[in-house]
């Protein structure tokens, strides 16, 4: 086998039926397009969401919730990112400022310490915020959090 001699399954490939070549060819006349009206114009396109006259689905359906323009988001660190970032920088602090330093969150951001992942050396953490789990597991292993404010 050869990228050269490659070739489709017979019967796979299919010419598409030209319309609009003359009555012999059986798509000649309005071309599949019916008779008057606007989609039988040339330039014609649907709007999009547009449903024949159906009420459209967005409309449909009920609104529901809202989006809360004060809400505060924070940039989610796992107790394994704290251990791997510790051990690839050699440090026994974790702090915000130093994240940013590192180009590792964005000036803007909040940090969150969350407990996913095992702790085996005591690390202090300086973040803006940390979750019960991570809290229990960071004092398991001696580390010490400090909270930060934004």
């Amino acid at each position: 086998m050869a990228l050269n001699k490659l070739t489709p399954a017979k019967g796979s490939l299919h010419n598409s039926k030209r319309v609009g070549r003359g009555q012999g060819s059986g798509k000649g006349g309005t071309s599949k397009r019916g008779h008057n009206g606007a989609q039988s114009r040339s330039g014609y396109s649907r709007k999009i969401g547009f449903e024949g006259g159906q009420m459209p689905i967005q409309r449909r359906l009920p609104k529901r919730g809202f989006k809360n323009p004060f809400r505060t988001q924070y940039a989610a660190m796992n107790l394994s990112m704290v251990e791997h970032y510790a051990e690839k920088f050699g440090v026994k602090e974790l702090s915000v400022d130093f994240l940013r330093d590192m180009n590792i969150i964005q000036k803007s951001e909040l940090v969150k310490l969350l407990g996913n992942g095992e702790l085996t050396k005591p690390i202090q953490v300086k973040f803006h915020a940390a979750s019960k789990k991570a809290l229990e597991k960071l004092e398991a292993a001696g580390g010490s959090f400090e909270k930060v404010e934004a």
